[in-house]
């Protein structure tokens, strides 16, 4: 009766299991999605943007500014009543009366104005363009780095969803294996061969291996839901991944050197020469600046109307000789920001050196582990399969299976956790030359 009750809460909760939403998912469609639809990715769009519209206000430096006014009066005072006549040709030789020229009468005026403004020669402001451009470039490389980033997360977090349907596969093996061993020490103690303590020890084993089997369950929900996370699902489902896990085959070539053509070694480099392009325009500050500017106005007593027109042009030639010691200060400053800037560049082409040589020797030493994770297993296996024959012959100890078994579980979990590591190490080290 036992028996069938156990039967029937183990079909029970694999109908439960299934009954939940359940989504195939490769690791090429994770990664088009998560290009697609990370959030974070997106954001640095927007930083991009923001860093175009930035450079693109510069192109003021070469388009001339143009502004149309309407403006309508009335007035008698007596200077802007004779301006107003004059520009409106209604003036007559009875407009030259002192009378009329201390009291005029009320006159109604109104101006249509277009002006336009022109830089020519602007040296300081065409540098500011530059600086401006080499950010745009930098932040265009920094979010490159950071979507090489994030696949990688990606692809790590894949490779952590297959180790975790490993974990649940190997720890369904290891509960089939410890409630086989429950039967046949259950039926030895009834026949006298065994004491209760065995039986005892069996039930802890079986009870720890369900509680591993729990969690690792519960590992491969929250795995899965951190991926919906980086691909902006909601977390509706369960992702099962279409290939179980791997070793992936080692195609990086053999690089001993850091490229200075990667993405975020990059995006250091052009803000440097960002820095560089504003302190320039700092000593071309004391240059002077070549502007033309220009009007163009018609004048009436009606509104909306133009009876007569005029206009002026001209340039303006300015040079500030001394704003006191405000512009050296800038000029310093400048300078101090770019020789840092240059010094932060060595330093991190230094440090990513370093990191590659760094990742490449745990490369090499996760790669020696695997295989001693293979040996290990293949012994463990071979171990517990002698165990149980001679269990079940009664010529091993009950103690002894046990721990056979856990070993057995054990190492098979220690190498899909290798093989996982190896893949991770492999694919840092190609996203480190890349």
């Amino acid at each position: 009766m036992k028996t069938y009750l156990l039967l029937f809460i183990v079909l029970l909760s694999g109908s439960f299991l299934n009954a939940q939403q359940q989504k195939t998912l490769s690791k090429e469609e994770m990664l088009a999605k998560l290009s697609e639809n990370n959030q974070s990715i997106k954001i640095s769009q927007q930083e991009f943007m923001e860093a175009r519209s930035d450079f693109r206000q510069t192109n003021a430096l070469f388009i001339p500014n143009i502004s149309i006014s309407h403006t309508g009066t009335s007035t008698n005072n007596p200077v802007y009543a004779f301006m107003a006549k004059l520009n409106q040709g209604v003036f007559s030789e009875s407009d030259f009366a002192i009378d009329n020229l201390n009291n005029p009468k009320a006159i109604d005026n109104f101006t249509t104005s277009i002006s336009f403004e022109q830089p020519l020669i602007n040296v300081d402001g065409w540098k500011q363009r530059s600086a401006a451009k080499y950010v745009m470039e930098a932040t265009q490389y920094q979010n490159a780095f950071k979507k090489d980033e994030l696949l990688l997360e990606g692809e790590k977090t894949y490779m952590m969803l297959q180790l975790s349907y490993k974990a649940v596969s190997v720890l369904e093996k290891a509960q089939k294996a410890a409630l086989e061993n429950l039967k046949v020490t259950r039926k030895y103690f009834e026949q006298g061969l065994l004491l209760q303590s065995d039986v005892l020890d069996v039930e802890l084993r079986v009870n720890e291996v369900e509680n591993q089997l729990e969690n690792a369950k519960s590992n491969v929900k929250n795995v899965s839901d951190y991926l919906h996370f980086l691909i902006n699902e909601t977390p509706d489902s369960v992702f099962i991944p279409s290939d179980s896990l791997g070793i992936v085959p080692n195609a990086i070539a053999k690089v001993d050197q850091i490229s200075t053509s990667r993405a975020d070694i990059l995006a250091i480099e052009k803000g440097t020469q960002a820095y560089k392009m504003k302190n320039q325009s700092d000593k071309m500050a004391f240059l002077p600046t070549l502007n033309a500017f220009g009007n163009y106005e018609l004048y009436d007593n009606q509104v909306f109307q133009g009876a007569t027109n005029s206009y002026f042009i001209g340039a303006k030639l300015n040079w500030d000789i001394l704003q006191g010691t405000k512009r050296f200060g800038k000029s310093q400053k400048s300078k101090a920001e770019l020789d840092k800037s240059m010094l932060q560049y060595e330093q991190y082409v230094a440090k990513s050196q370093l990191e590659l040589n760094r990742a490449k020797r745990s490369l090499d030493d996760v790669q020696n582990k695997l295989k001693r994770a293979g040996l290990a297993l293949e012994l463990s296996e071979e171990s517990f399969r002698i165990r149980t024959n001679r269990f079940e012959e009664g010529l091993v100890k009950t103690s002894d299976l046990l721990t056979s078994e856990a070993q057995y579980a054990q190492k098979q979990l220690e190498y899909y956790q290798t093989i996982y590591e190896y893949n991770v190490a492999n694919a840092y080290v190609h996203f480190l030359t890349k």
